[in-house]
C-alpha cells in the first residue's frame, strides 16, 4: 500500500538528499523486477502447480519460447519462460495475465499494491483487465466520471463507448494514437448530434462546424461572451480536434499519423466537449 509522498526518514532527518529521480519509472527498474517476476510465478498457479494452458496460452500469444530445460511434474516449460521475462516482455506478460477471466481479485489487488509501491509508470485499470500509464489521478477521474455521465445521458449515443476506447487506446499497454484520436472525434460527434444536428443522420464532427457556423444564432453556451457569442469556446474546441486529426484523409503526400501526444491531448480535449454536451452547457436556444 502506498503511504503517499512522505519522504525517506535518511532524508527527513537530514542523513541524505532527496533522490533526484523516484519516480514515476519507465520499464521494469531493477527494484521492480524480482516482485513483478515473483506475481507473475504466483498468479499462474493453482494449489501450488503451475497453470499449463493459460500458461501456453500466454507464450504463444507473445511469441515466447517455452524453456525445455524444466523436468518436474509441479513446474512448466512455459510458466518458467513467462517469470524470467525481463523489461517489456515482462509487462506484456504481466498485462496478458490480468486478461485471465479467472484471475483472484486479490492478484489483481497485489499488482496494484506492487506497481505504487515501486513507483511504476503502470497502473492495473479500472476495469482490472491490463496496465496503463498512470495519469494524475485527478485527471483520470474525471474522465472516467464523464464516461460514466455520457453512459447514462439519454442522448449521448454510444460517446461513452468510444471515450472509453479513445482512453485506453492512448493510456493502456501497447497505446494506438491514432485509434486514441478516431475515436476521441467520434464520442464527440456521438455527444454533440442531438444538440448540433439532430436531423442530420451522416452528421459528422465536420458538418457540425459548419453548421455553428452558417446558424451560430441557434446555439448558446454557459460560458457567457463579451459579444454574446457564447458558442465561441466549444465551436474552437472542436475545430481543433477535427483539424488536427493528421491521419484522416489520403493524399499525394505521405499520410501523418497522430503522435502518441497529440492523441493524448485531442482525448482529454474530446473528455472536456463530451461533458459540455452531456451536461447541458452547450445547448439549441428555441
Amino acid at each position: 500500500m502506498t503511504t503517499g509522498s512522505r519522504p525517506r526518514f535518511s532524508v527527513r532527518v537530514g542523513l541524505s538528499e532527496a533522490p533526484e529521480h523516484d519516480g514515476p519509472f519507465e520499464d521494469v527498474p531493477r527494484h521492480l523486477l524480482t516482485p513483478l517476476q515473483t506475481w507473475v510465478n504466483d498468479s499462474l498457479r493453482y494449489q501450488g502447480y503451475a497453470q499449463e494452458s493459460e500458461a501456453r496460452a500466454i507464450c504463444l500469444r507473445l511469441r515466447i519460447s517455452a524453456d525445455q530445460s524444466v523436468h518436474s511434474h509441479y513446474d512448466s516449460a512455459y510458466l518458467r519462460s513467462l517469470r524470467e521475462a525481463v523489461g517489456t516482455q515482462l509487462l506484456d506478460v504481466v498485462d496478458e495475465i490480468l486478461r485471465l477471466p479467472d484471475l483472484e481479485g486479490w492478484k489483481v489487488d497485489g499488482l496494484s499494491s506492487i506497481l505504487d509501491d515501486a513507483g511504476s509508470a503502470y497502473r492495473v485499470n479500472q476495469a482490472g483487465d491490463g496496465l496503463e500509464e498512470r495519469v494524475t489521478p485527478a485527471v483520470r477521474d474525471a474522465v472516467h466520471q464523464t464516461i460514466a455521465d455520457a453512459a447514462t445521458g439519454s442522448n449521448a449515443g454510444s460517446a461513452a463507448d468510444h471515450l472509453r476506447e479513445a482512453w485506453q487506446a492512448a493510456y493502456g499497454r501497447g497505446p494506438d494514437p491514432v485509434r486514441a484520436y478516431s475515436e476521441a472525434i467520434k464520442a464527440v460527434e456521438c455527444a454533440a448530434h442531438a444538440v448540433i444536428q439532430p436531423n442530420h443522420a451522416k452528421a459528422t464532427l465536420g458538418t457540425m462546424l459548419g453548421e455553428i457556423k452558417n446558424a451560430r444564432h441557434k446555439f448558446s453556451a454557459a460560458i457567457p461572451s463579451p459579444t454574446g457569442d457564447s458558442i465561441v469556446p466549444a465551436e474552437a474546441m472542436m475545430r481543433a480536434l477535427w483539424e488536427g486529426q493528421t491521419s484522416r484523409h489520403g493524399a499525394q503526400t505521405a499520410t501523418v499519423p497522430e503522435t502518441l501526444e497529440a492523441a493524448r491531448a485531442g482525448v482529454h480535449l474530446a473528455a472536456a466537449l463530451v461533458q459540455w454536451f452531456v451536461s447541458g452547457s452547450v445547448v439549441r436556444t428555441p
